[in-house]
């Protein structure tokens, strides 16, 4: 009997509602690097049509309990913000008050992601969501990334103009996938051996 394949599922969610945002953009651009790694599977979640109830109103609603269980089962999650008003955007509050207390992302390995129309970036919208994610017990990792004049990265159709800026956003896949190999699958290797008494590579 020939063993079954295992992939690690990853989650991305993009904290932006706007058609044709550039959050959406870089995340296509981490979804595709993601391609690369054929270990992985990865589920890109869109709040948009998720119907999402405002915190303290309906925690019970089939459209947050859909979203926690996709987020429980992930190994590790990408959250992509853009920057408004100097912080990340409501969207992706919305998504976190969603996810539960104790949160879904607690002891979950969390790469970050940020894009601003300003020089400086999304620096002051990344420090704030690395402290929320922190708070609700996420391991949140080092190196986020952060893309500057995000209005001049890219073209009508999404695609980067400046190949450093491509590399650096696709850096997120490398920083979260060396997190899993050296600190999760070993783990969950470990636990599929003794589970199924098989040699498993993942």
């Amino acid at each position: 009997m020939g063993q079954k394949p295992y992939h690690i599922p990853i989650v991305i969610i993009q904290g932006s509602v706007r058609p044709r945002s550039y959050t959406s953009m870089a995340v296509a651009l981490v979804a595709d690097e993601f391609k690369k790694h054929p270990e992985f599977s990865v589920k890109v979640i869109e709040p948009a049509g998720l119907g999402l109830p405002f915190p303290g109103t309906a925690s019970d609603s089939p459209a947050t309990q859909a979203l926690q269980a996709e987020v429980k089962r992930a190994v590790g999650v990408v959250l992509a913000t853009p920057e408004y008003h100097g912080t990340f955007s409501s969207v992706m509050k919305l998504v976190i008050e969603n996810l539960g207390f104790p949160s879904v992302l607690a002891g979950k390995p969390v790469a970050l992601l940020g894009v601003a129309a300003g020089t400086i970036g999304a620096i002051k919208s990344l420090e704030h969501l690395r402290g929320v994610c922190s708070h609700v017990g996420a391991i949140v990792l080092p190196l986020p990334v952060s893309v500057a004049n995000v209005q001049k990265v890219f073209d009508a159709e999404g695609r980067p103009l400046d190949p450093a800026v491509d590399k650096h956003v696709r850096s997120v896949v490398t920083n979260l996938i060396n997190y899993l190999h050296k600190h999760v699958c070993p783990a969950i290797t470990l636990e599929r051996v003794l589970r199924e008494g098989i040699a498993t590579q993942v």
